[in-house]
Parts: structure tokens; C-alpha cells; sequence
């Protein structure tokens, strides 16, 4: 099936399929990491490792396999998104969030609004499981059109270099959930790249996983910088 998909591409598409949005299941795991790493692909803002973090947070103790899902068209798992349990903290006050990381979508697929579904059902799901907010780090004009603000506006930082304030948001599920809420997003050890942990063995785990971020983030905000003055934004 997923070798059907790709050799019919745009024509795949064209058909206009059902998307199915469900819960990802083991049967899906080894082929949601090559979806993933197949969508970040050639981008200039990804460091390559999107679809080893997405293995190392489902063996996280906080995993919520509700907050897996996919996207299927005629039972081909075409997107996933992910959403994992973490904490806002400001001196001796701790708030639970959610961190939206990261959302995929096959590159024969994307601009068809399958990351949207994915993104919407998600926002339903964490509501009905009581979670009150989440924090995403990615580029604010596709956030911005969920309700995403930049997190600076309820105070909450992140515990890396960010080289534009705007790059990270927060969202509200329920309305004013946020208010009083402030301090620093504190992820869980997963997100953490292995490979810097071994190369920089005496840096602490969040410094190192800033040397991994700041290097990613910096691609990022070089790309957006280059489109605006391309488009003459």
C-alpha cells in the first residue's frame, strides 16, 4: 500500500479519500518513525533526528497513548502527531502542560489540511483528558491560525536560546486556563538528544539539549528571515 501511495503521488491525492484520524497503535510505530523522518526530510530547519524523538517519547513513563494519532487515507497512515505531558515551573508553583512535538504529514500529502486535522482532533482530545494548555515550538504564522500566541504573553519561557521570541506558543484549551500561569517549560528527559549527551558527558542534560535546540533553531529562524526578504515581507 505505502509503495502504491508514493508512485501515484499528487494522483493519490486528487482522489480525495476519507482522513481517518485514530489512535496510533504498535502495529503503526516502525512506519510512523520513516513518516516522520520522510516529512522532515531536506527541510532546512530540521536537525534529522524528528523520527528518533518520536521512539524515545513513547518509552517515556508520562506517554499517553490517547495523544498518538494518526492520519490514514484508505489504510495508509499518512501524518501523526504527538502530544506529551510536561511542566511549567516557577520557583515552588508547578503547572501541567502539553507539548505539541512533533506533527508529521508525508510529503506527497501536506498543504491537503491533514496536519490541521491532526492538530484539532489533538486540541479535543487533550481537553476531554483535562489538560488546560499547551507549548509548541515551531514557525508562528501556521500556529498563530490554531489560537497559538507566543508563550511570552503568560510569562512562560523556554529553558533553551530562542533566537525569536515568536517561534514559541502557547494555547489554551479552555479559555483563560493560562491566567497566573508563568515560569519555565520544563520538558521531560526524552527530548533530550542522546548523542550530545554522550559527546559533552560533563554539560548538564538541559544545557546540552540547548546546544542541540539553539543549533536547530537557529536553521529555523535563518529560513523564516530568508522568506521574508524574499517575499519582501
Amino acid at each position: 500500500m505505502k509503495s502504491i501511495a508514493f508512485i501515484l503521488g499528487a494522483n493519490y491525492i486528487n482522489m480525495r479519500q476519507t482522513v481517518h484520524i485514530r489512535r496510533e497503535t504498535p502495529e503503526d510505530y516502525q512506519w510512523v518513525v520513516q513518516l516522520t523522518e520522510r516529512a522532515f526530510k531536506n527541510r532546512p530547519f530540521s536537525n534529522g533526528n524528528e523520527g528518533k524523538l518520536v521512539a524515545r517519547l513513547r518509552h517515556a513513563p508520562t506517554f499517553i497513548g490517547r495523544l498518538s494519532l494518526v492520519a490514514e487515507i484508505k489504510g495508509l497512515v499518512v501524518g501523526h502527531i504527538l502530544f506529551t505531558p510536561i511542566r511549567i515551573e516557577n520557583g515552588s508553583q508547578q503547572f501541567e502542560s502539553l507539548a505539541l512535538a512533533p506533527v508529521s504529514v508525508l510529503p506527497e500529502f501536506q498543504d491537503q489540511g491533514i496536519g490541521s486535522r491532526l492538530i484539532l482532533t489533538g486540541h479535543l482530545i487533550a481537553r476531554d483528558l483535562a489538560f488546560e494548555s499547551i507549548i509548541v515550538l515551531g514557525h508562528p504564522e501556521y500556529y498563530s491560525r490554531f489560537g497559538y500566541q507566543p508563550a511570552s504573553h503568560w510569562n512562560i519561557k523556554a529553558p533553551f536560546y530562542l533566537p525569536s521570541d515568536d517561534v514559541f506558543n502557547a494555547f489554551e484549551l479552555t479559555e483563560g486556563s493560562l491566567a497566573g500561569v508563568a515560569g519555565t517549560v520544563i520538558y521531560p528527559s526524552e527530548f533530550v538528544q542522546p548523542a550530545i549527551n554522550n559527546f559533552v558527558p560533563t554539560v548538564p542534560k538541559m544545557v546540552k539539549w540547548d546546544y542541540e535546540l539553539q543549533t536547530h533553531l537557529t536553521h529555523e529562524h535563518r529560513f523564516i528571515e530568508k522568506k521574508k526578504e524574499v517575499s519582501g515581507i
